[in-house]
């Protein structure tokens, strides 16, 4: 087999594979087919610690939706990204279009999250995410929730809307934020410091609603989770990070 044929098999399957995800038609009852994906990459790139996922790949589709594909895009923001010493040097807008600083959260334990109102994972996140918030809230523990519409369009609501939902439906006490990208050449600069400092399995990019990155007191990044990853299955590294 030539080298150009080769390297035309190794790339197709994956490729394919995430073109029929974003084909599929989301609805809010759907979660990110995620299992199907990477067992597909996994199989023809190896594991998570070869030199394709050190260094990352740019997808040909324009319709990913999420999705940045232009590699020196990812390289600008990781270079300013890389500038800022921690969460603190950021500011962000509330869910009220309010200016916040995150310094104001300095010296506590910080879970940040992409949030969407209509997603398969809505309902038991939400719940968890405000179990664990009234748990530990008074430890020196906040959830700083981002809500994300590039997901399926699973957050389709005004800042009011998703307000009302969250608050009304899952009495939410948590600080939720300005809706905001968190992929592609739009990306907050807080997602791009968060990515940054901490690569998925795809690389920088957030690969659904729920995401997850925990900071620890001095507003590091110490841990991602992926979207699937129960909010009470983190509560053991929360109480570690809140004990140190």
């Amino acid at each position: 087999m030539s080298s150009s044929m080769a390297f035309s098999s190794v790339f197709s399957a994956p490729l394919q594979t995430l073109s029929r995800a974003n084909k599929l038609n989301f609805t809010s009852n759907s979660v990110f087919p995620m299992g199907s994906i990477a067992s597909s990459i996994k199989t023809n790139f190896g594991s998570s610690k070869s030199a394709f996922f050190q260094h990352g790949f740019s997808l040909p589709s324009p319709n990913l939706s999420g999705f940045s594909l232009k590699s020196s895009s990812f390289s600008t923001i990781n270079a300013r990204a890389a500038t800022e010493k921690s969460i603190y040097d950021f500011s962000v807008k509330d869910i009220d279009r309010n200016d916040v600083a995150l310094s104001k959260f300095k010296g506590k334990v910080l879970l940040i999250v992409n949030v969407a109102s209509k997603c398969g994972l809505t309902t038991s996140n939400y719940k968890e995410l405000s179990h664990i918030y009234e748990k530990y809230k008074t430890q020196g523990f906040e959830i700083l929730a981002f809500p994300c519409n590039q997901f399926g369009g699973q957050e389709p609501g005004s800042n009011q809307e998703i307000k009302q939902f969250a608050c009304t439906r899952f009495k939410t006490e948590f600080p939720i934020f300005d809706k905001v990208d968190v992929n592609g050449p739009n990306t907050a600069p807080v997602y791009q410091f968060l990515k940054s400092n901490a690569g998925g399995f795809f690389g920088d990019l957030i690969k659904w609603n729920f995401e997850k990155f925990l900071v620890d007191k001095n507003g590091k990044v110490v841990e991602r989770y992926p979207p699937t990853t129960s909010p009470f299955q983190i509560e053991k590294d929360i109480q570690k990070l809140l004990a140190a």
